[in-house]
């Protein structure tokens, strides 16, 4: 076996890996036992452990170009076992971040850049759009909820709700579980007309400006219709991404500081409050778990002090009878395979093989229902794990707000709601040139 030749790394990226304290590790491999890339095909002699001593060495280029940062999830277990207290996901990001944009995965660097120049990774128009929000919202006003519509842009409203691009694209429906609670609890909300989309690409591609960019598109929206709380996205690194770019914003201009709330202190309080009531015998007979996802729970726990572990169990002990946890559970927990990019990215195969993991935590659960908080958690297991693994046992998968929208008692509005929002309704299409008459 050759020696390693150590090379000299340049000053800027030695900067800024001393930032992140990567001399830190002494290469007990603690790290790589927690995580789920070794063992995965096409990445034999690959870990977290062998990649933090090929940076020490210098050898940069060969991690840059290798496809253990796109094929990391960003879990950060290898971060959370670590005994040095070495958080490794700046790290893989940075690796991504170095990485010549036009030879970035060909998926994920289009998606950066339709995001950026279009306000959605799907450059899904304006007017397409508007036409589906009004649409949709009539079919749910139709259907079970007289005077429900989409509030767009509107002026001083109490929650900003930003729309995933692939629920806007392709699975509409499911949007409705939210407009469900937001119309039971009588919400003053909106969304945006323009720069809507919820999921950061920035993160999946080691692209800050990006993600800093996507976050004061935000801000400057609530700004603009001096609205008061944003909802912070569902997807888990959209979130965790907002999140880390509105707090860029916040340095560069204090001013740029506004509210938030993550979904489960808003689903928590609007049943804590009596705002919404739910009945949780629609659940019966079925058996529960949740998983954790990486970004809401561990990630944000590391980087921002606290995760969301208890407010979504709290929320499903108030609508299904029948819960089990999955071993490990909480901050142990395994991630599904689809962080960091990997649920639209180019490599199905590691992503399908990192999710092993959690095939065999479902498996043993016994559960007959998968609860999430992220949509791309809720793709992976929906999607890529029965098609990889479908001997496992059969589940569905919903998400948290699915459960409670499914659940929901609720309370019909007076005649003079109703009026008042069907008014509402129609002066904002005619404002935003929306032909109703052809719906």
């Amino acid at each position: 076996m050759e020696a390693v030749e150590v090379k000299e790394i340049k000053k800027e990226i030695y900067d800024r890996l001393k930032k992140l304290n990567t001399s830190r590790c002494f290469a007990c491999g603690t790290c790589a036992s927690g995580c789920p890339i070794p063992g995965t095909e096409g990445m034999e002699g690959w870990d977290p452990r062998v990649a933090i001593r090929m940076i020490n060495y210098g050898l940069i280029d060969e991690v840059v170009n290798s496809q253990f940062p796109w094929v990391c999830t960003g879990c950060g277990r290898c971060g959370w076992a670590c005994p040095m207290g070495l958080d490794m996901v700046p790290i893989w990001g940075l690796m991504k971040a170095l990485r010549p944009r036009e030879t970035v995965p060909s998926v994920l660097q289009k998606g950066t850049e339709a995001v950026l120049r279009a306000g959605n990774n799907l450059s899904i128009p304006k007017p397409d759009y508007l036409q589906q929000m009004a649409e949709l919202g009539k079919e749910l006003a139709d259907d079970c909820c007289p005077g429900f519509y989409i509030p767009v842009d509107k002026p001083n409203a109490n929650l900003i709700f930003f729309p995933n691009s692939k629920e806007v694209g392709s699975d509409y429906m499911d949007q409705v579980w939210w407009w469900k609670i937001l119309y039971a609890a009588k919400e003053n909300w909106t969304v945006p007309s323009e720069n809507w989309e919820a999921v950061d690409w920035g993160l999946f591609t080691g692209n800050a400006q990006a993600t800093q960019v996507l976050a004061q598109r935000k801000i400057d929206f609530m700004k603009k219709i001096h609205g008061e709380t944003m909802l912070m996205p569902d997807c888990g690194g959209g979130s965790y991404g907002c999140r880390s770019g509105m707090k860029s914003c916040e340095l560069e201009n204090p001013d740029s500081k506004v509210s938030f709330l993550y979904l489960y202190d808003y689903l928590k309080m609007v049943i804590e409050t009596g705002r919404i009531k739910v009945d949780k015998s629609v659940h019966a007979g079925k058996v529960f778990t949740w998983h954790d996802s990486c970004k809401h729970g561990r990630e944000l726990m590391v980087h921002f002090g606290r995760g969301y572990f208890d407010e979504p169990r709290w929320i499903l002990n108030e609508c299904v009878d029948n819960f089990v946890e999955l071993f490990p559970t909480r901050e142990n927990n395994y991630c599904c395979g689809s962080g960091g990019g990997n649920w639209p990215g180019p490599f199905e195969k590691q992503s399908a093989a990192h999710g092993r993991f959690k095939a065999e935590q479902i498996e043993a659960s016994g559960a007959d229902i998968v609860v999430v908080g992220c949509s791309n958690c809720r793709d992976m297991i929906l999607r890529r794990l029965p098609k990889f693994y479908p001997n496992n046992r059969k589940y569905e998968v919903k998400y948290i707000w699915q459960i409670i929208a499914e659940a929901l008692v609720i309370e019909p509005w007076s005649a003079e709601e109703i009026a008042k929002a069907e008014a509402e309704a129609t002066a904002q299409w005619e404002k935003l040139e929306v032909v109703m008459d052809e719906m």
